[in-house]
């Protein structure tokens, strides 16, 4: 259809390709938010559970921590959890980015902005 327009035609591909990207970029987008990962700390006393966008969404503490003497170490715990979660949710972003630059046959470890 566009063999006749040479560099037109390619540049024509080009956006194409840039607004099928561009459309895959926001679907995934939305999807982040859909994606639930779970850190935890203290051998699973406490456990956070986010989105792949890290936004926390809840939290489970063991009561068995609940101690006065302890408040402390259960304020580490929940700190260590949350960021534990947080950690697992920036990993699962970039495995679902790479899945999509492979797919558009772009570079697996091509950076795209969130």
């Amino acid at each position: 259809m566009l063999k006749g327009l040479g560099a037109m035609g390619d540049m024509a591909k080009m956006m194409k390709a840039a607004q099928e990207m561009q459309g895959k970029m926001a679907q995934m987008q939305e999807d982040m938010h859909n994606i639930i990962v779970e850190g935890e700390s203290g051998a699973g006393l406490v456990k956070a559970t986010c989105t792949a966008k890290g936004e926390l969404k809840s939290l489970d503490i063991d009561p068995s921590i609940f101690n006065s003497d302890d408040k402390e170490v259960v304020e580490d715990l929940i700190l260590a959890a949350i960021k534990d979660a947080q950690s697992k949710a920036t990993d699962r972003a970039q495995s679902e980015m790479s899945k999509l630059t492979e797919g558009m046959g772009l570079p697996a470890d091509m950076k795209l902005p969130f």
